[in-house]
């Protein structure tokens, strides 16, 4: 039966239109001509020669075929290319795919053949890595090979040999390039806002990477979210410390512009960076993983600026941020916001949404609260941890473990040419997270683990997460990252991998396992205390997570805890 509205009014041109954030440039530019768009180095431009070079883009890809259909890879740092990228390319109706630039070249080939990539935009540095990577496609190809349009992009920061070097390859320099279009090139909004916009890869750690594909609709409703619940305001001066090659940067790319902000460009992170950018543009907010928050509150004095001129806000997801980490953030006035998401919900889509009442509360226990996942995001219509064996929601008691999941708009249109894994991760009308987690009173979810990350010791379950925040909080651990190692007697037992701060002596490292394995005794169950400690550097990927399955085969590589004599 057909469902009645009290009219008969048709959709039509003056009252619909198909959402999309690309509007936003535009605004930007009529609005505020003259302030400031992007900032890199010696370089800025305004909101008017974004556009413009933007409009440029879209039209130069446009001359070249480039347009609906055609996908446009990017290999580059936080650069003002590839931001002008997240606008030009979808104007001439192009989907992005933003590639991240530690991935080595047999991984960055299959992406780029996978996606069918038609043109690529490159920066001078990661020329060679592209070129690599276009090799091995030639040399799978068996003849049939069509190499795509090489764009490449020079900065003052580098080394002019690699570009000299690209130029001589055959490449075009992204200057010349878009002199060949035009600054008023009449772009066309896409006609269905359910048109791809970009396309991002996942971390593929076990598998080949599946192409996480996005729609012109939801990036408009996380553009605008993003804002909304960080109470971001028109004008914020934001500091690129999270890749825009991570989920279009969490959609901040576009987000920036619907608030005619300023992007403070910044090639590579360090505490020192981002202390600078504060100092020297007013930098408002920025958004980083964890592991970034621990290099800044672990800063040597030298390196920072303290007290901080004014409040900067944070916002931090990608991995659960440790209590002890969130509770230094505050002290030394930053102030942090908690969001949690995948590269298949645009990046963040729960917050812990701060309550006036915890203003109230020891700043270690707001450290604890703020350490949940929180809540769903204004435009994320449903958020729910279920059981992996009922599918039924758990209940709100904090200790009963299911796999968090969700719906809306702001949830991808599915991976690329993968349908079987399309159909596991949409069954049941949800998209699985995969993410292992807890519901509590208030309705404020908390992550315990990934599914694959839990840790079975004698039956029991172990949550990796609430171990390493116990190791945080030891005054000689910089970072902690646990995983499970097999265990003659309980099946399996914690492993801890610690990366101990700077100044420690590290000249007895037995002594130093025993005072951490004793700490941990003073924090949880016996049998959640690590039975092994080992030393040394974590392995992270390119937006700074804790490379678990790294770990992992290192446990594997120690071989199983004996069972004592004793």
């Amino acid at each position: 039966m057909a469902i009645r509205d009290i009219d008969d009014l048709p959709k039509n041109a003056a009252n619909y239109t198909a959402l999309t954030p690309l509007w936003f440039l535009e605004r930007a530019a009529t609005v505020h001509p003259s302030r400031k768009a992007v900032v890199h180095g010696s370089r800025t431009y305004t909101w008017l020669q974004t556009y413009q070079r933007c409009r440029r883009l879209a039209s130069a890809l446009a001359k070249r075929s480039v347009g609906a259909g055609s996908t446009v890879a990017v290999i580059a740092p936080n650069i003002p290319a590839t931001y002008e990228a997240h606008f030009g390319i979808p104007m001439c109706g192009a989907v992005i795919n933003p590639v991240n630039i530690r991935l080595n070249a047999s991984t960055i080939a299959f992406l780029l053949g996978h996606s069918q990539t038609a043109t690529v935009i490159v920066d001078q540095e990661f020329f060679t890595l592209a070129e690599d990577s276009l090799k091995i496609m030639k040399e799978k190809s068996q003849g049939h090979f069509n190499p795509p349009l090489l764009v490449v992009v020079a900065d003052e920061a580098c080394d002019p040999e690699a570009l000299r070097y690209a130029l001589g390859q055959g490449a075009i320099e992204y200057e010349k390039f878009l002199e060949s279009g035009d600054p008023d090139f009449a772009w066309k909004p896409p006609q269905d806002e359910w048109q791809s916009i970009a396309l991002g890869y996942t971390s593929g750690t076990t598998a080949s990477p599946k192409g996480v594909v996005l729609h012109h609709r939801g990036a408009y409703l996380m553009s605008l979210c993003n804002p909304l619940v960080w109470g971001m305001n028109e004008g914020a001066i934001y500091l690129w410390t999270l890749p825009m090659f991570h989920c279009n940067g969490w959609c901040f790319t576009w987000a920036l512009a619907a608030l005619c902000g300023t992007n403070i460009c910044l090639r590579q992170v360090t505490a020192k960076g981002v202390y600078s950018a504060i100092e020297k543009h007013g930098v408002t907010h920025f958004c980083a993983a964890p592991v970034v928050l621990n290099t800044i509150v672990n800063a040597a004095p030298e390196d920072t600026i303290l007290a901080l001129p004014h409040v900067v806000h944070v916002m931090t997801a990608g991995a659960a941020p440790p209590p002890a980490v969130l509770f230094s953030m505050s002290r030394k006035g930053f102030r942090v916001t908690h969001t949690y998401g995948l590269s298949e919900t645009y990046g963040p889509s729960t917050i812990c949404a701060w309550k006036p009442e915890w203003d109230s509360l020891p700043p270690d226990t707001q450290a604890r609260l703020n350490a949940r996942q929180g809540v769903r995001y204004t435009t994320l219509e449903c958020l729910d941890v279920i059981s992996t064996k009922t599918g039924e929601p758990v209940p709100a008691d904090g200790k009963s473990m299911g796999e968090i999941v969700m719906r809306g708009n702001v949830v991808m249109k599915g991976y690329l040419k993968n349908p079987k894994a399309n159909e596991e991760t949409f069954a049941n009308g949800w998209f699985h997270s995969g993410d292992l987690g807890v519901k509590h009173q208030d309705g404020y979810i908390e992550i315990k683990d990934r599914s694959k990350d839990i840790i079975i010791s004698g039956g029991e379950n172990i949550s990796s997460v609430e171990v390493e925040n116990s190791l945080y909080l030891h005054p000689a651990v910089l970072e902690a990252s646990v995983v499970a190692r097999a265990d003659e007697q309980w099946g399996e037992s914690p492993c801890a991998f610690v990366t101990l701060k700077p100044e420690v002596n590290k000249s007895d490292e037995q002594w130093l396992a025993e005072d951490i394995m004793k700490f941990c005794k003073s924090k949880m169950p016996a049998y959640w205390v690590p039975k092994s400690v080992v030393f040394g550097p974590l392995p992270k990927t390119a937006t700074g997570k804790i490379q678990k399955h790294v770990l992992r085969g290192k446990a594997q590589q120690l071989g199983p805890v004996k069972v004592s004599k004793l």
